[in-house]
């Protein structure tokens, strides 16, 4: 056990010496936005009445990678498999790249391998929630379209 500080945590990752999943690495690039416990308090406080929604990432597969998809991404379907039951599986033929850069609105997690995550987020989150840092662990740059 190790205590660390969100972007110390990612910067563990980035050089993997630690391994978390996608949706950890995306919290912690949403810790990123507070520069102390204090700050993520008064966060927590001022936006703890507004409520909250019910995400599924949904999983595409690319030939190069994979991108999780989040609610709000122009790619996530409108009825997501919230119970797994439906056993949805989305791929496509086309690399990563081409994916982001065909794309115009994100909330996705790319995936080029275990140790190899970025965060690209250009929606308005909901209910007043912060969205993460737009962290990634490669030299991919889709920004043009963000």
């Amino acid at each position: 056990f190790q205590w660390s500080s969100p972007p110390e945590a990612i910067e563990r990752f980035k050089s993997q010496e630690v391994w978390f999943p996608p949706p950890q690495f995306y919290e912690f690039c949403r810790l990123c936005n507070f520069p102390s416990l204090g700050e993520l308090q008064k966060f927590s406080s001022a936006r703890a009445l507004e409520g909250c929604e019910r995400w599924m990432p949904v999983m595409l597969s690319a030939a190069d990678g994979f991108i999780q998809l989040l609610p709000g991404d122009e790619l996530y379907p409108e009825d997501p498999d919230y119970t797994g039951e439906k056993k949805m599986i989305m791929s496509t033929d086309k690399k990563v790249e081409e994916l982001m850069k065909e794309g115009g609105t994100f909330h996705r997690i790319v995936i080029k391998d275990i140790n190899n995550l970025a965060v690209y987020v250009n929606i308005q989150a909901k209910y007043k929630h912060i969205n993460p840092l737009m962290i990634k662990c490669d030299n991919s740059d889709y920004n043009s379209r963000l």
